[in-house]
């Protein structure tokens, strides 16, 4: 298959393309030092051998990052699930839209879940504001991460969206991957999940025929992942304290590298990700009179309730829900043990704010705001 050359500054790389990023990849003493950070009980060269030996991207993703991620749960979550029971067409490729709880681990505990389940790895729409060091973006890259252009002129923003919607269908329909991409840009911080209709309207910018044409090509399915606990809430909070003091606060470079850091090697809790049925029948069924703003409105709204309804609710979610409102509704959800246990977690999280104004009220209402938004979007959208 011919990759159009127009993609090359996006793509991941071709299998054919891997043997020289494998050498400089090996050869960048800051890819050295992280990796030998990260495993420190195998002597570099032998990754490096390992390295080499990979043919596909595939085979660097199950030799590396497969056993790393599982050991990562092992090591700071209480374990990991999925439900695909919604996928029933093996034979075709899907765009998992997603909401978004963690930079890194999103897209990578989805494809080692796959993996797990007999299907292929997705390829990932990754910010290059992420991508800080050159190794960085070899590495995603490798990792079948294909690159979102950040920070751009109106006119050069759209003429990137353009060209990401023409490879996500390219991806889909020609190379036969699956995509995963969140819902919005960035996380949400307040976990008040909701897909951006620029999103969904970037995806019809390539592809051909009408508007739902375009977006039944990608093959859409809703994603809904659940972190019992986020090991960047205070983070979250924090920013949200320094936006309130200062509007013109904006993260740094190293605030994003902090979060990434944060999200890997936090406390994480249980995790469930869960796929609602593909939503081409839903699109197909859309009444042809209305706009095409319309469509795109409506089908975020559809994707929102997928997402929302297919949420597990941990004892957290209730107990942070009940604190907010100032009642007891769900207190035969949780024991007193678990709401002692929640209260002191979330005490030791606002302990790690390093604001020299500190305001504890704030903070902590922020962070019961994000354990009580997933509950409080699943009860509508199973009403």
């Amino acid at each position: 298959m011919k990759m159009p050359a127009e993609f090359d500054e996006i793509r991941p790389y071709s299998p054919e393309e891997l043997p020289q990023v494998f050498e400089e990849l090996i050869a960048d003493p800051n890819f050295r030092a992280v990796t030998e950070s990260i495993i420190p009980d195998v002597p570099f060269e032998m990754l490096a051998q390992k390295i080499r030996q990979c043919k596909t991207n595939l085979d660097f993703q199950k030799t590396f990052f497969y056993g790393l991620l599982w050991k990562n749960v092992k090591e700071h979550a209480d374990g990991m699930d999925i439900d695909c029971s919604s996928i029933t067409d093996r034979s075709v490729s899907y765009t998992f839209i997603s909401n978004h709880r963690d930079i890194i681990l999103d897209s990578a505990f989805l494809s080692v879940l796959l993996i797990d389940n007999n299907f292929d790895t997705v390829e990932i729409a990754i910010g290059d504001n992420l991508l800080i060091y050159p190794w960085i973006k070899k590495l995603v890259r490798i990792n079948k991460s294909f690159i979102v252009k950040r920070g751009l002129s109106i006119r050069q923003k759209l003429e990137a969206s353009t060209l990401m919607s023409r490879y996500m269908h390219f991806a889909i329909n020609h190379k036969h991957e699956n995509i995963w991409i969140a819902q919005r840009q960035g996380r949400a911080k307040d976990s008040d999940d909701r897909t951006q209709e620029s999103v969904l309207k970037m995806m019809t910018m390539g592809g051909e025929g009408t508007i739902s044409e375009r977006l039944m090509d990608l093959n859409i399915m809703p994603l809904s992942i659940s972190y019992e606990y986020d090991p960047c809430d205070y983070l979250k909070a924090k920013e949200m304290q320094q936006k309130r003091d200062n509007p013109d606060f904006v993260k740094s470079p190293e605030d994003d590298l902090l979060n990434m850091k944060t999200g890997l090697f936090g406390y994480k809790g249980k995790i469930h990700f869960h796929t609602a049925p593909c939503v081409n029948s839903f699109i197909r069924d859309i009444d042809p009179s209305v706009s095409k703003n319309e469509i795109f409105t409506i089908l975020a709204e559809k994707i929102d309730k997928d997402i929302h309804s297919c949420y597990r609710i941990f004892a957290g979610n209730y107990i942070a829900y009940d604190l907010l409102k100032g009642g007891n509704r769900f207190e035969d959800k949780y024991s007193s043990q678990e709401k002692e246990n929640f209260l002191s977690y979330i005490d030791a999280q606002i302990a790690k704010v390093d604001l020299s104004e500190k305001d504890y009220d704030f903070l902590k209402e922020k962070m019961l705001i994000m354990y009580a938004n997933p509950l409080i979007n699943h009860l509508v959208a199973i009403e």
